[in-house]
């Protein structure tokens, strides 16, 4: 390929997009910017091989704006995503990029009102990001046409094959004029990307990683051998060890994903679920929560985690070892996004060492084996990040009231002991130890069915039946407008885990409405409901 470049200037963009690159922050292309840039501008087709937090939407961004004429108000540039998180990143990075040429873009995607997405296309736009079903669905309605798109692009390809999508996938290239330039990218070119690239591009130029850059370089990849039996317990020691500023951690089946967040949350972290049983209303709140720092845990299994956009995890942690490297690239491409660092963790049970070694010769990288945390370096961690702290308030400029009370007390007793009265009270009387990632989590963080994370207006309500109750979100909406006299519109979020449940309601009328269940049965139990409180 080309020499790397300097600048994007040198990639013979346009001054309207080199103004919008400086807006975000842009300072020289990413690899795969560099190999991509030049190659779509000049109209090959490509395969481009690329991860997540790599830097492809500016690769295709980039060209696929500056073939635009901003004075034709049809679409002339398609993105198709496998979901509606990727859709509106991807959507608002190139309305970013493209801003001083004027260029419109609009996401498509299932789960926003037809009208709202009927007026836009009204209007004209120029840029067209969606998801294949809900463009499918448009198409089929007479609503959108493609007759003049000229740049289409696959955006992960290998996970909208993973979700079934081929086949909207074809309806719609097979519906695109044949003059038009084509842009595949996806973390792995499997048999089928390879076949779909050969039914569809013209002679496509392969953009393709080295064998041991499958990962990001900037994830640190290890591995904990572990028992079945103690993966719950290890874990603990290494959030408390390694204290994630926000961490992913996956299990392989929805079940998995709800034991795992039941036992994290009775521990004390704050951990929620994100797996298909979530509708896309928990969805959203449970990312926006989690981007958000209310949340410090995600637990997620593979379908669900694919097209998030979440550019600070600072940890990937596999529960388990995935089925095959497709799924550990994915996985741990979650984190060191956007040229961060980031840490991937994977446990592994005795009888899981020849997966991972496998996965280990297919992405051409030795995961190192690190020993299990032990009790002793926890409580290690614990004292460095009590220490930290302090030394964080020495250097602050608050102190001057608690001087004075250490001057006074100086006059009797020693400055040593003063202090470690101090941290006795502060740690609550069991050691320097108990001031922890772990506490400190346990203090400042609610149970994730707290009021915290209601909205606006909105608290939330604990009650004590759940899924293995044979409850469904209906039930909760039905039980709580018959008997507390309100429509069911009025009702938030539902949350449903195996054994109890969260539901918002307006918080007005949160007494009546906890009143009323404690009167009423749902699917033959008795229903007691709470405010949810702090763990």
């Amino acid at each position: 390929m080309t020499a790397t470049m300097k600048s994007f200037a040198e990639l013979g963009i346009s001054a309207e997009v080199q103004r919008g690159l400086t807006d975000l922050g842009y300072e020289e292309p990413t690899p795969i910017q560099e190999q991509t840039i030049t190659l779509l501008m000049s109209g090959s087709d490509i395969t481009a091989q690329a991860q997540t937090g790599s830097g492809k939407t500016a690769a295709f961004g980039i060209p696929m704006i500056e073939k635009i004429d901003p004075a034709d108000r049809r679409p002339q540039g398609l993105v198709l995503c496998p979901t509606r998180e990727l859709a509106i990143q991807v959507a608002d990075a190139i309305h970013a990029m493209g801003k001083h040429r004027n260029i419109t873009i609009t996401p498509i995607y299932g789960g926003q009102p037809y009208e709202r997405q009927f007026r836009a296309l009204q209007r004209g736009i120029h840029i067209v990001v969606g998801t294949p079903g809900r463009i499918m669905d448009h198409m089929r309605r007479g609503t959108i046409s493609f007759d003049a798109v000229k740049f289409v692009v696959l955006d992960e390809a290998d996970e909208m094959l993973d979700m079934g999508f081929v086949e909207d996938i074809e309806f719609i290239l097979d519906a695109v004029p044949d003059e038009r330039q084509i842009a595949l990218f996806s973390a792995t070119i499997p048999p089928r990307i390879a076949a779909l690239s050969r039914r569809y591009l013209r002679d496509p130029l392969r953009i393709s990683v080295d064998r041991d850059s499958l990962t990001v370089p900037s994830i640190t990849q290890v591995y904990y051998e572990v028992p079945n039996h103690a993966k719950l317990d290890v874990l603990g020691r290494i959030l408390d060890v390694e204290d994630p500023g926000a961490a992913i951690i996956f299990c392989r089946t929805k079940r998995d994903v709800d034991e795992l967040v039941q036992s994290l949350q009775g521990r004390g972290y704050s951990a929620e679920p994100i797996h298909g049983d979530i509708t896309q209303q928990q969805r959203e709140r449970t990312l926006k929560r989690f981007r958000d720092k209310q949340t410090d845990v995600l637990v997620a299994t593979d379908v669900a985690a694919r097209g998030l956009d979440i550019p600070d995890v600072s940890h990937v942690i596999n529960y388990d070892v995935p089925d095959d490297p497709d799924s550990y690239v994915h996985r741990i491409g979650r984190t060191a996004r956007a040229g961060k660092e980031g840490d991937a963790i994977t446990l592994v049970a005795p009888r899981e060492l020849r997966q991972l070694r496998f996965i280990e010769r297919t992405i051409g990288k030795r995961i190192k084996q690190l020993r299990v945390p032990t009790l002793a370096d926890v409580e290690a961690r614990r004292r460095q990040a009590f220490k930290e702290s302090i030394v964080k308030e020495l250097h602050g400029d608050a102190l001057a009231p608690y001087l004075l009370l250490v001057d006074e007390l100086a006059e009797e007793f020693d400055p040593v002991e003063i202090a470690a009265a101090a941290i006795k009270i502060a740690t609550g009387g069991t050691g320097a130890a108990a001031a922890t990632p772990e506490v400190k989590r346990r203090n400042d963080h609610t149970m994730a069915g707290d009021g915290v994370g209601a909205e606006p207006g909105m608290i939330r309500l604990f009650i004590n039946i759940g899924r293995q109750d044979g409850v469904r979100p209906g039930d909760f909406v039905g039980a709580i407008a018959n008997e507390a006299g309100i429509a069911g519109k009025e009702i938030g979020a539902i949350d449903l885990f195996d054994t109890y449940s969260f539901v918002e309601v307006p918080q007005a009328i949160a007494p009546r409405v906890v009143a009323a269940l404690g009167h009423t049965t749902i699917r033959g139990r008795a229903v007691n409901a709470e405010i949810a409180r702090p763990k």
